[in-house]
């Protein structure tokens, strides 16, 4: 009698609990999107390459209108300095970026000539 009791306020209690973190999930959605943050969220899951040019840019230090030699001596430097310091996540993320920072010109140069 006492084991059916435990049993059925551990069922009713997960129960609420359960309703209260959907709820609750439904609530931050949709505060999220009242403030903006959803869409902020959603654009930076769905990246080109999966880095943004801000980033890209941050990452190896150029400006936007920094020509393909500029970017290429910063890539250079950095990925040289990661690489005899040892650290594979920093050499990776320059190479990224440079990645998409050669994509980006590529397309900008391409799409003036034709």
């Amino acid at each position: 009698m006492v084991a059916r009791i435990i049993v059925n306020l551990v069922v009713m209690g997960s129960g609420i609990l359960s309703r209260s973190f959907v709820q609750a999930y439904r609530q931050a959605i949709t505060n999220a999107s009242k403030s903006g943050v959803a869409q902020e969220a959603i654009q930076n899951t769905i990246r080109k390459g999966g880095m943004t040019e801000k980033e890209a840019r941050l990452i190896l230090g150029v400006h936007e209108r920094s020509p393909l030699e500029e970017i290429m001596k910063k890539y250079n430097a950095l990925f040289e300095n990661n690489h005899k310091n040892g650290s594979f996540y920093l050499q990776s993320k320059v190479q990224r970026a440079k990645e998409f920072l050669e994509k980006l010109h590529q397309g900008k140069v391409e799409g003036t000539i034709g």
